[in-house]
């Protein structure tokens, strides 16, 4: 199944009334007005996700700012949606599909095959002149029964270990790797042997997806091979789902570290890298250990 749905089809798709789905998940850090730009206007019979509240349990330090919610809650939350078995689900955000993705990855690991990112957003489907509406959409509750556990996770413990095994992605921007930053959690830097792999250089200034070709490039600079074994962390979990969405694209398979740097940088003990490099240089740091020697930037 095609992980993204450009305009074109979408608004095919509604002409001919095929039953879709659509969701529109318009968040970014630090901002609370989602909900007020989709009222002001969205695509025809979108429905507005709320990410922090729906997409997420309660933030809490041992887990995270955005910790997965249980199967039964979002189940609950897809059914508020109006989704039903079987449906064609297509996601869409205005942030180059940068928040939109978590609810894709979501579905998936949900067992649902058929989601799709709308490639390029709002912004594309405005830009062939295709109408929005404005308003709140209250669907029909639906019947969707899903599942968990369809796509591959890692946890804390597993993802300082993972390079290793692995290539370990770090999906924030480059500032916030490097530790030169840190607007929300405790501690700046990186998990030690991370490598940095920011997602807005998954699309285009206009919010596109590269072209696979691309991606694989991309991918392949930073050491991604055929037989890597892939992980992919964030913040929260947000911006990694995005990541993946890449990565499936260029034809790789990524697990997802859902409690991110939010939950690393919050548990005791775990050493934290400012700077370029996955690990600091210094006696003690590297691929064979993590303990921070005096005047090194392993941040306990």
């Amino acid at each position: 199944m095609a992980t993204l749905m450009d305009a074109a089809e979408l608004h095919r798709r509604l002409e001919a009334g095929e039953r879709t789905v659509i969701l529109d998940v318009r968040w970014v850090l630090g901002r609370t007005d989602g909900r007020d730009q989709y009222l002001a206007g969205h695509l025809p019979g979108a429905v507005f996700v709320d990410l922090p509240n729906e997409l997420a349990d309660h933030a809490r330090p041992e887990l995270g700012r955005h910790p997965m919610p249980s199967r039964e809650k979002f189940q609950e939350v897809a059914r508020r949606w109006g989704i039903n078995n079987g449906d064609t689900i297509v996601a869409y955000d205005d942030s180059g599909s940068m928040a939109a993705a978590r609810v894709w990855w979501m579905l998936r690991n949900a067992g649902i095959g058929s989601v799709h990112l709308l490639d390029g957003g709002l912004a594309a489907w405005r830009a062939e002149g295709h109408r929005v509406e404005a308003g709140e959409v209250r669907p029909a509750v639906g019947d969707v029964t899903l599942g968990d556990g369809h796509l591959p996770t890692i946890t804390q413990k597993e993802a300082g270990a993972w390079h290793s095994r692995g290539i370990l992605l770090d999906a924030r921007a480059g500032e916030r790797y490097r530790g030169e930053i840190e607007p929300v959690d405790p501690r700046a830097g990186h998990i030690p042997g991370a490598v940095s792999a920011p997602t807005t250089e998954n699309v285009s200034s206009d919010g596109f997806f590269l072209p696979p070709e691309q991606l694989r490039a991309r991918f392949a600079q930073l050491g991604v091979g055929e037989s890597a074994d892939v992980a992919v962390y964030c913040g929260s979990g947000v911006t990694a789902a995005h990541q993946i969405v890449a990565l499936e694209l260029a034809g790789y398979r990524a697990a997802l570290y859902p409690g991110s740097f939010s939950q690393w940088s919050n548990t005791a003990g775990n050493p934290v890298v400012v700077g370029s490099e996955p690990f600091e240089a210094g006696p003690g740091n590297g691929p064979s250990g993590t303990t921070a020697a005096a005047g090194s930037s392993v941040r306990a």
